[in-house]
């Protein structure tokens, strides 16, 4: 490790790990509901399960990405980080707060906590993927906004790379885009309109730009490849991750009162959107193609090339499959969506916290050149159980998405099922789903575990 303040990195990647193995717990959780509708009622009824399976999703890429950023940039910049100290201040002060409005879903009615922490002075909450206590989401701006000035100052004193420009690009980005969620019109339509301002811009618009720049750091660590050349891939990715996410989110306007002309823009920038993943796949087995060192730590390009092939097919292929307007009419809040967003959020953010985690953590805990053989070989079982354990849950979905559109809106199946009888139904395929995710928390496990292997010699 170059400088000891990248060392802040450490209880950023710990905690984002402890928070993704309740993610999962809570979407298994999830799914013996699906099956059992009464699991665990009154204690965790599902919209309470499914408020913090989806918020821990949110937080835990968060301290991933901080992690990250903490970790890469002094590295990048040839200089410590501006002040380690608010680095750890704002890492307790995030920590603490997640859990306390955690365990506020878990314990409090909704309701009451909306009462308690004075919603009504500020009203922001009650919306899908933003149930967070207005104070929680003060307490957020404050926190990032803390991150972007510790990461930017550290950025601007040292060296610049496309890198850190790229990555400083999509983190204010990310702070710009989240002040909509202090902005609650009356009117639904237009609450709908700017809600996509933030869950669309943030998933498919600058934490891509975050992703890319984490991955291409790992990659020139893991085969040397020129600086130059991967920059401009970089640049060559963003661009298009840009133009097609930013038009790309009028396929969220389809049917919510906005005017026609979102089906055809829409549709046309969803066509697009793919393209940048496809480019991704094609950049990271090229630099392992034009690699000039073989690095020991075989296991984070491992995580590398998996992040690009996962996030192309679960944001790409799967983002295209439902959303071309005729297509989107009969699949849009069916279990497709589900699909789509389970291997997209793994493959495009999941796996790059393990990428940068298998790089990093190694690094931190003194073993410059990774792990050992054995605790590789260990994480790749579990880089191969979660990978086919998320495959699985996909494809469960996909046939739940089509079963479901096939009974309950498809206009030449004859009399249409209702909702709960049309779940009913699929009960059998949400059984493999549970199955699956089984699968892909014993490999998380299996990660975890390939991390207390005993190391038989410390690089020096």
């Amino acid at each position: 490790m170059k400088y000891n303040s990248q060392m802040v990195a450490k209880p950023y990647f710990i905690f984002a790990l402890v928070l993704l193995a309740g993610e999962i717990l809570f979407g298994l959780i999830l799914g013996l509901q699906y099956i059992n509708g009464d699991f665990l009622f009154p204690l965790i009824p599902f919209n309470v399960a499914r408020m913090v399976h989806i918020n821990l999703l949110i937080v835990l890429i968060l301290f991933a990405f901080m992690g990250a950023a903490y970790y890469l940039v002094p590295e990048e910049s040839e200089r410590e980080l501006w002040s380690p100290k608010l680095a750890i201040i704002t890492f307790w002060v995030f920590a603490a707060a997640g859990v306390a409005t955690i365990l506020g879903y878990l314990l409090v009615p909704y309701a009451t906590l909306a009462e308690i922490t004075y919603n009504n002075l500020l009203p922001t909450m009650g919306r899908e993927f933003l149930e967070q206590p207005t104070i929680t989401k003060i307490g957020i701006v404050i926190v990032v906004l803390s991150f972007i000035l510790n990461i930017a100052m550290t950025v601007l004193k040292g060296r610049r790379t496309v890198i850190t420009v790229v990555l400083l690009t999509g983190l204010v980005g990310m702070a710009f885009f989240f002040l909509f969620a202090f902005y609650l019109p009356e009117n639904l339509a237009v609450d709908k309109f700017f809600w996509w301002f933030v869950i669309h811009l943030w998933v498919e618009g600058v934490w891509e730009l975050i992703m890319g720049a984490i991955l291409s750091f790992v990659l020139i660590k893991v085969t040397g490849v020129d600086r130059e050349h991967i920059d401009k891939w970089l640049y060559l990715i963003i661009a298009m991750t840009l133009v097609s996410g930013i038009l790309g989110t009028g396929h969220h306007f389809f049917f919510i009162g906005t005017p026609d002309y979102w089906l055809w823009i829409g549709s046309i920038a969803s066509s697009v959107e793919p393209l940048p993943f496809f480019l991704m796949i094609l950049y990271a087995f090229s630099m392992e193609k034009k690699r000039r060192i073989d690095h020991e730590n075989k296991i984070a390009l491992t995580w590398a090339k998996g992040t690009a092939v996962i996030a192309f097919l679960g944001a790409g292929v799967w983002g295209f499959i439902h959303t071309l307007a005729p297509v989107n009419y009969y699949t849009h809040g069916t279990q497709l969506t589900a699909a789509h967003g389970h291997l997209a959020f793994f493959g495009a953010y999941i796996m790059i916290m393990f990428t940068i985690i298998s790089y990093a953590m190694p690094i931190i805990r003194g073993r410059l050149k990774g792990n050992s053989q054995k605790s590789q070989n260990i994480e790749r079982i579990g880089f191969w159980l979660m990978v086919i354990g998320m495959l699985g849950v996909t494809l469960a979905l996909t046939v739940a998405g089509t079963w479901q559109i096939i009974l309950q809106r498809w206009p030449d199946s004859g009399e249409a099922l209702s909702f709960m009888a049309t779940q009913a139904e699929i009960i059998p395929v949400y059984v493999f789903r549970l199955g699956f995710g089984l699968i892909t928390f014993a490999g998380l496990v299996t990660y975890l575990y390939s991390f207390f292997v005993k190391q038989p010699v410390l690089s020096k």
